[in-house]
């Protein structure tokens, strides 16, 4: 019987996964894809896991699943802060959920092990566009400016290579990409010394040109809407670009849809950053859809349902 780590491939989960392990290193089978890719406990075979830590994935979304685990007699640690629905009551389900708009896995890990991996909470911090709260969260490590901003750098590069529709579209697979962070206890040494920093930093460097570069779809005083092709650089692209929008106009609602070749749009929504609530529910209102209260994102939301989506965006904000 195996101990299974099941977690989201963005920076978030990445960043709860290394707190964990550096602090209780134990051989685990890692279940994880690209950041939409979120029904990942179904992926844990029945009858093959003793044991199961789950990490900023939605438990609505792997209900059925942790359900059949539980069942089968499985211990779960559950770590997220995503709409979780019914939080199950069960013996061996040890759940950490929080759903406050700042506050992502990696710092509910971070006060599960209190602070012994800050520096990567930070990161995974950074990497869900929750700014104030990295910087709040650093301030005990004493950084340079210049340190802090390299973090900030290493967050968002992690959480931009977790989107794509397919693990064909990262630069680097979620599960590749933990094992070459895995040996480094300090955030800063890995981006001294892995090149595969340098891979992301380039790769989002070439594909944020190119979303910069667009023009909104949909604009007003409120709300700014973005259509963007149905190509590898702009499924990677959707999430950071949305949250390097929502930085810059933290008084406006942002929506990114990218074309898919299933002739839907992916939807990426992040909720202004002055009132950080209400993009989860509006996900939710539309088949595929889910998240947080300050970004969410619809998997899939067909052509024909985008004025339902656009009225719907403009008034939920």
């Amino acid at each position: 019987m195996n101990h299974y780590d099941v977690f989201n491939g963005d920076a978030d989960g990445l960043c709860a996964l290394q707190q964990l392990r550096l602090v209780n290193p134990i051989a685990s089978i890692l279940v994880t894809g690209p950041k939409r890719e979120i029904n990942l406990l179904d992926r844990v075979p029945g009858g093959a896991a003793a044991t199961v830590t789950a990490l900023d994935i939605s438990m609505d979304k792997n209900r059925d699943a942790l359900q059949r685990l539980l069942a089968e007699g499985v211990r779960v640690q559950y770590f997220d802060h995503h709409f979780p629905g019914a939080i199950p009551s069960h013996p061996a389900l040890d759940v950490h959920v929080e759903t406050v708009p700042d506050k992502g896995t990696s710092l509910l890990v971070d006060d599960y092990l209190g602070g012994r991996q800050r520096a990567w909470a930070v990161v995974g911090t950074f990497g869900d566009n929750f700014d104030q709260s990295a910087r709040r969260a650093a301030e005990p490590l004493g950084l340079s400016e210049a340190d802090l901003g390299l973090l900030r750098d290493l967050g968002i590069y992690l959480n931009y290579n977790g989107y794509g529709e397919t693990v064909e579209d990262l630069h680097v697979a979620p599960e590749d990409l933990y094992r070459r962070l895995q040996p480094y206890t300090d955030p800063l040494a890995f981006i001294a010394e892995d090149a595969t920093f340098a891979v992301l930093r380039d790769g989002y460097t070439d594909d944020m040109a190119r979303a910069r570069a667009m023009a909104p779809e949909f604009e007003d005083a409120g709300h700014r809407l973005y259509i963007l092709p149905a190509e590898t650089w702009a499924r990677r692209a959707s999430g950071v670009f949305a949250n390097e929008l929502a930085q810059q106009a933290p008084d406006r609602a942002h929506a990114i849809l990218t074309r898919i070749a299933s002739g839907c749009y992916l939807v990426s929504v992040r909720a202004p950053l002055s009132r950080p609530d209400g993009a989860d529910a509006l996900c939710r209102r539309f088949p595929s859809g889910g998240g947080r209260k300050a970004a969410a994102g619809i998997n899939a939301l067909p052509d024909e349902a985008f004025d339902a989506f656009l009225d719907a965006f403009r008034s939920a904000f």
